[in-house]
């Protein structure tokens, strides 16, 4: 494994002395390698594919469907990259976490905000939470005076969670960097900014690396950020409700790389991907083509955003950066369970806005031809259910219109018919639809059944067509079944 990252550095070096003589981008280069050594595609395919790449590649307009099995299906990209990490605080973990968050911090010129996100991950997490997290410190930067000096203010306020084993701080040593200077200037980009940007895509790459065995998933944040209120429970309720469904990256804010969820199987992949394409874009850029190209074709992001930019001076140069997500809320909010279940409607769907997409808490909605008496919308838990709260909206703001006009929300008990068919026997009716909308709170002391189904029932035919933006469910405890 040794001899691989040699390797990786090696080819790095004959690539940078292959750029002054070709006039093909080392991008074009390494995906033609990509796609010739995938065995499913056909010659004539290659090479067109390949010319529209390079074609795309110049304006960031990659078109990852064509190539996501080429991706895919590389062995090599699934290993771990040998690397002599240094532990500079904390030692390995001795369990499997359910979640880590993973911090790249340089010196700045100005301000230093990494101590605060830190306080922030720990202050804003409960004692029940903070034993499922694990908190992974990269210091990236080259000057070991100011990485023994963050060291040391780390382990002063943080000793605590240190011992605990829930937050350990790393370092790479340069050695182990490719080459940093005289890249291609990429989007007519100047030197030194290439070499910032170029070797951020570095750090993180051997961040992830490091977090790939750590926990079930990960989370990647700046080290500029402050945290919502009990973000983990958040991301868990999300992650449930997204159960049974494909992704590859989740978004808890819409700001670069702050918040951006993944698998932690896929972090070998993220982090071969990071080093092979280090020198072509940015970093939030990269993971946008990474999510393309294992098939996520659209963004899966969640309001109100858990974690905010809060940092007012870059880590490059020092310049101002004034971004903030306005999408952020730091206390506490109320977000939905939505348990696993089965989506039917017998209402005429519109083009792609079917039954699934109102039963989701990303901004998506459900969108059928005007309903007739008697029309549905049905959800099938997959376990019986104890509920609590109940909240339907229809409807949106350019359509306000597209509303349910008359209905009522029913809830359902004895599940009969097959997997796909399945239904309740027997429904109770819990409300009728106000201005297109339903709320209903205490449902576990006026339902005394497990909850099966729950169906929302047109009452009378309406010439409008519907919109169900978002169906919430909060769940109280389940029952043993």
């Amino acid at each position: 494994m040794q001899f691989f990252t040699r390797h990786y550095l090696k080819y790095f070096d004959k690539m940078r002395c292959l750029r002054k003589r070709s006039a093909v981008s080392f991008l074009g280069i390494l995906v033609v390698c990509l796609l010739f050594m995938n065995l499913y595609i056909e010659d004539g395919y290659v090479l067109e594919g390949d010319k529209q790449l390079i074609r795309e590649t110049a304006t960031h307009q990659l078109n990852p469907e064509r190539y996501v099995h080429s991706f895919k299906d590389l062995s090599n990209f699934s290993g771990s990259i040998n690397i002599s990490y240094r532990y500079l605080a904390g030692t390995p973990l001795p369990r499997k976490r359910y979640l880590t968050i993973g911090l790249s911090s340089v010196k700045r010129k100005k301000g230093n905000y990494l101590l605060e996100t830190i306080k922030s991950i720990f202050e804003q997490s409960s004692y029940e939470e903070l034993k499922e997290i694990a908190v992974v410190v990269q210091l990236a930067d080259f000057d070991s005076a100011w990485c023994e000096g963050m060291v040391q203010d780390i382990s002063q306020k943080f000793a605590h969670h240190i011992i605990a084993g829930r937050l350990i701080v790393i370092h790479v040593p340069e050695d182990y960097y490719p080459v940093l200077d005289g890249l291609k200037r990429n989007y007519n980009d100047p030197e030194d900014r290439v070499k910032f940007r170029s070797k951020q895509n570095v750090d993180y790459a051997f961040l992830l690396n490091f977090c790939a065995n750590l926990s079930d998933y990960y989370v990647m944040l700046e080290d500029d950020v402050r945290c919502s209120k009990n973000f983990l429970t958040a991301v868990k309720k999300v992650i449930t409700s997204r159960e049974g469904s494909y992704w590859v990256t989740l978004e808890f804010s819409k700001l670069g790389y702050i918040g951006k969820l993944y698998h932690s199987h896929d972090l070998p992949r993220l982090a071969h991907f990071l080093l092979m394409f280090y020198q072509e874009m940015p970093c939030d850029w990269l993971l946008i083509h990474f999510r393309g190209l294992l098939a996520q074709k659209e963004v899966i992001r969640f309001k109100p955003s858990l974690f905010q930019h809060m940092g007012y001076y870059s880590s490059y140069k020092g310049a101002e950066n004034k971004l903030k997500d306005d999408d952020f809320e730091e206390e506490s909010f109320d977000i939905p369970d939505n348990p696993p279940a089965n989506l039917h409607t017998n209402m005429n769907v519109f083009e792609n806005y079917e039954a699934s997409k109102a039963y989701s808490s990303i901004d998506e909605y459900f969108w059928g031809k005007a309903p007739s008496t008697g029309d549905f919308y049905g959800i099938v838990f997959e376990k019986p259910i104890k509920i609590s709260k109940i909240k339907v909206v229809t409807g949106t703001e350019d359509r306000q219109n597209d509303i349910l006009h008359h209905g009522a929300l029913e809830v359902g008990e004895k599940i009969v018919g097959s997997k796909k068919g399945r239904q309740c026997t027997t429904y109770l009716r819990l409300g009728e639809f106000k201005n297109g909308n339903f709320e209903i709170t205490d449902v576990e002391h006026k339902v005394l059944f497990d909850i099966n189904c729950m169906r929302i029932l047109v009452t009378k035919s309406q010439k409008e067509w519907l919109i169900i933006r978002s169906i919430s469910v909060w769940t109280s405890q389940t029952p043993n079944q």
